[in-house]
């Protein structure tokens, strides 16, 4: 029988001095609503919380907050970015592991997968998950797509390339053994009843029939 499960997205956490993307700001949060979250995620097995994009908020804000909760994440880091300012080390990334955490890849350069040449993809997906592999010194099977942007091009090319989890920015719950996985992203404006209808997984019948149409035109295009 399937176990159903709840993915959280964290981008950033508290201030940064690192120039963001157009509307980046949006999926920060603060250090309060970041502990919220974790508080009310604590004690229940079936949600999952993942990190994107290798802010160095992973490791100054958000590791010390899950290790005092005993709580586990996923993290997905831009392999490519490693050392800029505002993003993780390599250093940070094995303090991260060695936390108990895991590594995953969010790709090189913070690209759209759907707008890739065929070299880029090469390096948004072999190479990126190489550097990583040889850093943690453990295979890195799982990647977070960047801006939850793909097609079935994209899902073809991470099957091709032997990815065995696929996490993207659909909203809603998910089977826990599916190959890809939806998951919801914490936005600025989020407040305490957010975390409590996200993590019971009982959205309103029009916005989950929404979210599975979107999720269906996604596999399709391309």
């Amino acid at each position: 029988m399937s176990v159903s499960v709840v993915n959280l997205t964290v981008h950033g956490i508290g201030p940064t001095d690192r120039l963001m993307e157009p509307d980046e700001d949006k999926t920060w949060v603060s250090v309060e609503q970041f502990e919220q979250v974790l508080d009310a995620a604590m004690g229940k097995p079936h949600v999952r919380l993942t990190f994107d994009d290798g802010n160095v908020s992973d490791v100054e804000i958000a590791l010390p907050r899950l290790v005092e909760r005993g709580l586990k994440a996923d993290f997905f880091v831009l392999a490519g970015l490693l050392g800029e300012p505002g993003r993780l080390d390599r250093s940070d990334v094995r303090e991260i592991q060695g936390a108990g955490m895991r590594i995953g890849s969010h790709g090189w350069a913070h690209r759209d997968w759907r707008r890739l040449t065929d070299e880029q993809a090469v390096e948004e997906i072999a190479h990126a998950t190489r550097v990583l592999t040889e850093l943690t010194e453990n295979p890195i099977t799982e990647v977070a797509i960047p801006f939850g942007s793909y097609d079935r091009h994209v899902l073809r090319r991470l099957k091709t390339a032997g990815v065995q989890r696929v996490y993207t920015s659909d909203g809603g719950g998910a089977d826990a053994d599916s190959w890809l996985q939806a998951r919801n992203s914490l936005h600025h404006d989020i407040q305490a009843a957010w975390a409590h209808e996200v993590l019971t997984g009982k959205p309103s019948l029009p916005l989950r029939v929404r979210r599975t149409a979107a999720r269906a035109v996604k596999r399709m295009r391309g």
